[in-house]
């Protein structure tokens, strides 16, 4: 068996336009799920709160309870029988973003109670709100503990990208698919497509730790 590449370096404008989708894509899911997963882990720290609590604790056990590719065929097949047509690439973004955002509050819920009690108290006596505090006291410690289990989120969220080639959208997956379906050369196409997400995720690693550098020094 001999390898040819051939079919992928002619198609190679066409994966590097599908891996910009790509990042799109993450980027724009990776700020809904830290919005979203700030949100809910906030909201699951006070059970006596018991609707708000019981709405975010059934949330996250129900998105993470269920296959990420069933969620994203809710969206874009699901919703059209309600009369509610989405276009594929906001469906892969809310897809994406609200499934990660039920891991990422769990992080942020972990990190903020990981912080000394004492330091709300403390907050609380000089006269600050809950939410000030909580704003100016307790996040930005707990923002740092939590930089590392985001970062990781983060790479399985690009990884975690690729289902969303499933509803047309043309991101680096798709766009091989295409190369193959003409070449017939599937073993080149993946291996290329794979060293394209590598390279991405390791991208993402690098500038996270870069990121974790940067607050170590603020911090000392």
């Amino acid at each position: 068996m001999t390898l040819n590449f051939d079919p992928v370096w002619a198609g190679l404008p066409e994966l590097l336009k599908g891996a910009a989708v790509t990042i799109e894509v993450t980027a724009a899911a990776l700020l809904l799920s830290a919005v979203l997963g700030l949100a809910v882990g906030i909201a699951r720290l006070n059970p006596r709160r018991r609707v708000i609590y019981g709405l975010a604790s059934g949330y996250v056990a129900f998105i993470r309870g269920t296959p990420l590719l069933v969620q994203l065929f809710l969206l874009f097949f699901g919703l059209p029988q309600f009369g509610i047509l989405l276009p594929a690439l906001l469906c892969g973004v809310l897809g994406l973003g609200i499934y990660s955002g039920s891991y990422v509050s769990e992080v942020v819920r972990g990190a903020i109670q990981s912080i000394e009690g004492g330091q709300m108290e403390a907050a609380r006596s000089l006269g600050m709100s809950y939410r000030q505090a909580m704003r100016e006291v307790i996040l930005p410690q707990a923002f740092r503990r939590m930089l590392p289990p985001l970062g990781n989120e983060t790479i399985a969220l690009i990884k975690n990208s690729a289902l969303v080639s499933l509803l047309t959208i043309d991101d680096v997956m798709r766009e091989g698919q295409r190369i193959i379906s003409t070449s017939f050369r599937a073993l080149e196409v993946y291996l290329v497509v794979a060293l394209i997400y590598f390279v991405l995720t390791n991208a993402a690693s690098h500038l996270l730790r870069i990121a974790e550098r940067r607050l170590s020094v603020g911090r000392g």
